[in-house]
């Protein structure tokens, strides 16, 4: 197992390295920079004020000097300042973090609330109205945008109904609507992996011969089958959350709930390159220690796997 995790996190190394110097040539690509942008917002400036910020701000070095830089602060702990605030990166990120916890809180919780009980009664009634009725709400789900169904449901519950509050984030205000959201298109990938892993385990000889032996149905499924679908439903939530950790950016930005990734698209749109390059770490982390967290999970769970992997 030792071995295993040494040999994820050298990948992840690399993968790091790949990532931030991939996304720094990306932002080094388009013509304008932060300078550009703030001057333009301020009506213009000559090309010696220009140049001066740029000169303050490193702007003016070449690309590998840039990188360089970056990456030297980087290991000594420093995501450095925002070009546009002057506020430290490490804590405008933290500062964000509350509230996209607290979205993908409860998108993962109405999710699992959704999604589990319609995967197993799809499974369960193979064939029938109701399975048939779970397939086509999950095909649908997982067609519509996610864009689209936050206009639809703000304009029902914010617009129509005055359910909720309309946009923002406050003290008072859960994100029931962001979360919703999310949920839905969610649910559907979960409902459809969770009826095919429920189905392939029924199918299985060990779920035969419990039965055969006179146990119920009940808990031939609650003792057995359900924790067959806990290594694959771990490795979907391990994705998710590392996904919804980084920032529903779309969702968040839509609904103006103020979180990373509402962060993260502000930035870009501003060619804030420190904050550009920390999100793009935050994500790259996450989505890897996620991952690996989940696979030492699941091989736990799950002994086959592991048994496998040696056959391999």
């Amino acid at each position: 197992m030792k071995r295993y995790i040494w040999k994820r996190l050298l990948h992840l190394i690399l993968i790091l390295i790949g990532i931030t110097f991939m996304s720094f040539a990306l932002m080094h690509t388009v013509s304008t920079d932060t300078v550009d942008i703030l001057y333009d917002q301020n009506g213009g400036a000559n090309e010696a004020a220009a140049a001066a910020r740029r000169a303050s701000l490193g702007l003016d070095q070449d690309f590998f000097t840039q990188y360089a830089s970056w990456v030297v602060n980087i290991l000594h702990g420093d995501m450095g300042n925002s070009f546009v605030s002057g506020m430290p990166v490490f804590t405008m990120i933290m500062d964000k973090l509350p509230a996209t916890i607290e979205l993908m809180a409860m998108a993962l919780g109405l999710t699992l609330l959704i999604s589990l009980p319609l995967g197993i009664l799809a499974a369960i009634r193979k064939g029938s109205i109701w399975d048939q009725l779970v397939r086509l709400l999950s095909f649908t789900g997982n067609s519509l945008p996610d864009f689209f169904i936050a206009i639809i449901l703000l304009y029902i519950f914010a617009v129509k109904w005055h359910v909720f509050s309309f946009l923002g984030t406050s003290s008072s205000m859960l994100p029931i609507l962001p979360a919703l959201t999310l949920a839905i298109a969610m649910t559907a990938k979960y409902t459809r992996q969770i009826r095919a892993v429920f189905l392939d385990e029924l199918s299985k000889e060990y779920v035969q011969a419990a039965l055969s032996r006179g146990l119920s149905y009940q808990f031939v499924i609650t003792r057995y089958v359900l924790r067959s679908v806990l290594a694959p439903l771990l490795a979907l939530l391990a994705v998710s959350a590392g996904s919804l950790l980084g920032g529903a950016a779309i969702i968040e930005s839509i609904f103006l709930w103020d979180g990373i990734g509402k962060l993260a698209v502000d930035a870009i749109m501003m060619r804030d390159y420190p904050i550009i390059q920390a999100y793009v770490i935050w994500m790259s982390l996450i989505y890897v220690g996620v991952n690996l967290l989940s696979d030492i999970v699941c091989r736990f769970l799950d002994p086959r796997i592991a048994a496998r992997e040696k056959e391999d």
